[in-house]
């Protein structure tokens, strides 16, 4: 199982990255039998099939990394430090924060409705494994892919997509009726330059959603390690109502899918033009 499938741009012409760390469906059937919930429950931490409304974004000239493997069984948008005692066995001592106390620290304790993954504890050589196999190959490539897009265009803009249950924000009371389409991440401007952060929300806008920026997701471990808009590199994550597009209940596409991927077909290539090179021949002549 790989850690990551990557997918270049057909011509490179755009500072842009697209990314979706927690699509990944593949299921090991070792990690099944290790969990103490069936694949349904497991998915429902999965941002299942966002990787498709990505197809295009190689034509519009942006590549796209796709995490491979599930987010319940390591979590690319985690730093590898954030490692749970309550599922490690023999970790050292160390600092907690709300995210690995809550069970969603690299290797996931629980899924969606704090549902636990395993029974009891799993060797501190598992996590590690996943780590080595897993976590670092799909950073090292992100990175890699960050640093090539900076050197090329002058900045890199990477674009964190996710997904989001319907309920997220059901408790906002910022939202009330009006509850977000679609939730944008730049950590307060700290992540992305508010140039960039306005045309992004001004593209879902126009087409159609309802836009919220940094509530209730302001981006988590990759915009902040990636985030660097003094260095010339950019994020936003982009998180969307998953009902929109998926029966929540099955994890399966709803009759509403083909519209929405036809939707964000659109949205796509103007994602990209927001990194277009202002000198287009400059981008060629370094490929």
């Amino acid at each position: 199982m790989n850690a990551f499938s990557f997918f270049p741009a057909n011509m490179a012409t755009s500072a842009v990255v697209f990314a979706s760390p927690h699509s990944g469906r593949n299921y090991a059937s070792a990690f099944l039998t290790a969990s103490v919930l069936d694949e349904l429950a497991l998915r429902s931490s999965e941002d299942a099939y966002v990787d498709l409304f990505l197809q295009n974004a190689p034509d519009s000239g942006a590549p796209v990394l796709l995490g491979a493997v599930p987010r319940a069984y390591v979590d690319y948008n985690r730093a590898a430090t954030e490692l749970d005692p309550a599922l490690i066995a023999d970790l050292p001592k160390s600092t907690l924060n709300p995210r690995i106390m809550s069970g969603l620290g690299v290797i996931p304790r629980v899924v969606a409705g704090a549902r636990a993954i395993y029974a009891g504890k799993i060797p501190r050589a598992e996590a590690e494994f996943r780590l080595n196999r897993f976590w670092h190959p799909y950073h090292a490539r992100l990175t890699a892919l960050m640093d090539e897009h900076r050197r090329r265009f002058g900045r890199a803009i990477l674009f964190d997509m996710h997904s989001m249950p319907r309920d997220a924000t059901n408790h906002d009371r910022r939202f009330a009726a009006k509850r977000p389409d679609i939730v944008l991440g730049d950590r307060f401007g700290a992540a992305c330059a508010s140039d960039i952060s306005d045309q992004v929300a001004a593209i879902f806008t126009s087409a159609g959603f309802r836009v919220a920026r940094n509530a209730p997701f302001a981006g988590a471990y990759i915009a902040q390690r990636y985030g660097t808009p003094s260095t010339g590199q950019h994020v936003v994550q982009i998180e969307i109502d998953r009902s929109l597009y998926l029966d929540e209940a099955t994890v399966t596409p709803s009759r509403d899918f083909d519209e929405f991927a036809r939707i964000m077909g659109q949205i796509i290539p103007k994602l990209s033009e927001i990194g277009r090179s202002k000198d287009v021949s400059i981008a060629l002549a370094a490929e």
